[in-house]
């Protein structure tokens, strides 16, 4: 007699579902009055900080005051001019379309994200999303 294996319904591949991550999000200045909270918790399909500024710029429409779009954007005039070679520590930059604007920031515990991954930077549950935009600066 012949026989045929059969598999659950439970058994069956489920379609992969991304995960969520839950990140403490800080707001200050400019986007802190966009929002109307300075801190907050936010549940995000994903588990890096892109995925984490899609969904909340998806939400919440601050992109525009955080994320330059193009390299002028992400510049400040008025610095003096430094020879690259001469400068102390590590220095380092996201690729044009991924910085932010010039003085705003987008923060991971406390670090700057270009100083991490980027907007690869891995995030954990209870991790702190800093996202700061100044209500003035000096020139």
């Amino acid at each position: 007699m012949e026989t045929t294996e059969r598999s659950s319904p439970d058994a069956e591949a489920a379609p992969a579902t991304a995960a969520e991550t839950t990140v403490t999000v800080k707001c200050t200045g400019h986007v802190r009055t966009e929002i109307g909270d300075h801190r907050f918790e936010y549940t995000f399909e994903g588990d890096t900080l892109r995925e984490f500024l899609d969904a909340f710029f998806a939400e919440y429409d601050v992109a525009d005051m955080l994320i330059a779009e193009t390299e002028a954007e992400a510049t400040t005039r008025g610095w003096a001019p430094v020879d690259e070679d001469d400068l102390p520590g590590t220095w380092s930059k996201n690729p044009e379309g991924e910085q932010t604007r010039a003085y705003a920031r987008v923060c991971v515990n406390g670090r700057f994200n270009e100083n991490l991954d980027g907007l690869d930077t891995e995030l954990s549950e209870g991790d702190r999303v800093a996202l700061i935009y100044p209500f003035m600066f000096c020139l």
